[in-house]
């Protein structure tokens, strides 16, 4: 390559470069996770690989395993929740358990037209409300209908759409909750909007943004954490890796070692923790929000749980899956496992869980009549809301619709005068 004497006469002398790039370098911005590292003592690369062993407190039998048997190494050290928080874990799992069951009864009975059961994922969806401030977000999927009501969303607004009506049942920027909806991980772009609206305003804001395993094959998926890490957001994805996407099992979406792992590649922590305990759920997710809090960027968390039941009432998984599988996952049951040792632990006495199985009854109770209600029906209501200003295609649906129904009326009405 030759320079011109004209290229030559535009290039600034080194020593007049020197000093802006010095300038330059001095501006950029720093990533928040640095000062994470230098506060566990570790590597970056320590900091943003998962630990060694996904992170399990409590095991399947219901007692408290020894620290060494944790998972724990030098920054990725958890410590245990408190009773209070315990407490109030196990009643929403007791509570979410008992809306799993009366929402899949719900369908059968054509009171619902679809319910994604979250039976056997519980911990997790507890777990992802109850770390959470106030004023924090929380973006879910449209399986993590026990962590909306967790949240305190009313549980009739929280099953609206599921019955089928035209709107999501509740208001997202009144709970901090985003809407349920079917879109695969859209949920987690939104999720970054609001991050990054409230970095700008300075607000004290953590977002928890929930997807399953099948949605980290998604461009969204890459798109949201790549921008979440390059502008330093406070998201925590956490990733309900369920064993399948619909009827894809995991091996067939990835290879990598485990899901958290993909965090490194976009320079943020990751972490495995078992998505059926929710001792270790409770430590893991508050210690990442947090993080987040505290200005280390955003946070990967992938638990380790299993869908019990179908993907919806639509889905047969008896062809993808074999009635074995489902039966060892049954005995790593999050409710049983939590009742052993709040029991164990001399916090949970029969009153105790009597009181707590009332509680679930009576939501119980709300969601059946709720959902037994008639809901008047606005059939234009299907085009009112989609635009600001609809676009010519609804105006021309809206108009169709409106003429069948005027037909129908007056064929009605017509029939009603001849059999007088």
């Amino acid at each position: 390559m030759t320079i011109s004497a004209d290229d030559a006469a535009q290039q600034p002398a080194a020593s007049e470069a020197e000093p802006a790039q010095q300038d330059a370098q001095q501006a950029a911005p720093q990533n928040p996770a640095s000062e994470a590292v230098r506060k566990f003592g570790i590597t970056a690369e320590d900091y943003m690989l998962p630990a060694r062993h996904q992170i399990q407190m409590v095991g399947p039998d219901g007692t408290l395993n020894p620290h060494t048997e944790q998972g724990t190494q030098s920054g990725h050290e958890y410590s245990l929740p408190s009773e209070a928080e315990l407490l109030a874990a196990y009643e929403q799992l007791v509570v979410g358990r008992r809306v799993n069951d009366q929402n899949s009864a719900l369908v059968r009975q054509g009171r619902m037209a679809v319910y994604p059961s979250s039976h056997g994922q519980e911990a997790c969806q507890v777990a992802a409300a109850l770390c959470l401030a106030e004023g924090d977000w929380l973006f879910p999927t449209y399986r993590d209908s026990v962590a909306v009501m967790a949240r305190g969303v009313d549980p009739v607004q929280t099953m609206t759409l599921f019955r089928g009506d035209w709107h999501g049942g509740y208001d997202p920027s009144k709970h901090k909750v985003g809407i349920q909806c079917t879109p695969l991980t859209t949920q987690l772009l939104h999720a970054v909007g609001v991050a990054h609206a409230a970095k700008l305003r300075g607000e004290d804001t953590v977002v928890l943004a929930m997807c399953g395993d099948g949605a980290t094959s998604e461009g969204d998926f890459h798109e949201a954490l790549n921008f979440a890490a390059v502008f330093h957001l406070p998201v925590v994805f956490f990733v309900q890796n369920n064993q399948y996407a619909i009827s894809v099992p995991l091996a067939h979406q990835s290879v990598a070692p485990s899901l958290a792992h993909k965090a490194v590649g976009y320079g943020m922590a990751g972490e495995r923790v078992d998505g059926n305990d929710v001792v270790a759920l409770l430590a893991v997710l508050g210690r990442a929000v947090k993080l987040a809090r505290e200005g280390s960027g955003p946070l990967l968390v992938e638990a380790h749980t299993y869908r019990m039941q179908a993907h919806t009432n639509a889905d047969d998984a008896t062809r993808y899956r074999q009635d074995s599988e489902v039966a060892e996952w049954v005995a790593k049951d999050p409710l049983s496992r939590m009742t052993t040792y709040l029991t164990d632990r001399g916090l949970l006495d029969d009153g105790r869980a009597a009181t707590i199985a009332e509680k679930a009854e009576a939501v119980a109770t709300q969601l059946r009549e709720g959902l037994s209600e008639e809901v008047p029906v606005e059939p234009q209501d299907l085009f009112k809301y989609v635009f600001s200003t609809p676009t010519p295609q609804l105006k021309e649906q809206s108009a169709m619709l409106a003429d069948e129904l005027a037909r129908d009326a007056a064929s009605a009405s017509t029939a009603t005068e001849a059999g007088k």
